[in-house]
């Protein structure tokens, strides 16, 4: 990989043993294919903003900034329009 190139770092904000998330991930690294980026996943209930923001909305994909790109059923339209915002 070409060290000038930045990597996006997003953050998918879920539950253990959701479903629906792992789902989602899935689709999101298809959809992205070999494009790289990095993803952390996080336990919405580990923070009471995230779970009181994002707690009844999960799976969330946020950037670097806290902005939503996708969530719940990964909508690969969206997901790109977001991107481009």
């Amino acid at each position: 990989m070409n060290p000038s190139v930045t990597v996006p770092r997003w953050l998918l904000l879920s539950r253990p043993d959701c479903h629906l998330c792992e789902a989602f991930e899935a689709e999101l690294r298809e959809h992205l294919g070999v494009q790289p980026f990095l993803l952390d996943a996080a336990d919405v209930d580990e923070r009471g903003e995230w779970r009181m923001r994002y707690g009844t909305r999960i799976p969330v994909l946020l950037d670097e900034q806290g902005r939503v790109l996708a969530e719940g059923i990964f909508d690969s339209a969206a997901f790109e329009r977001n991107l481009r915002r």
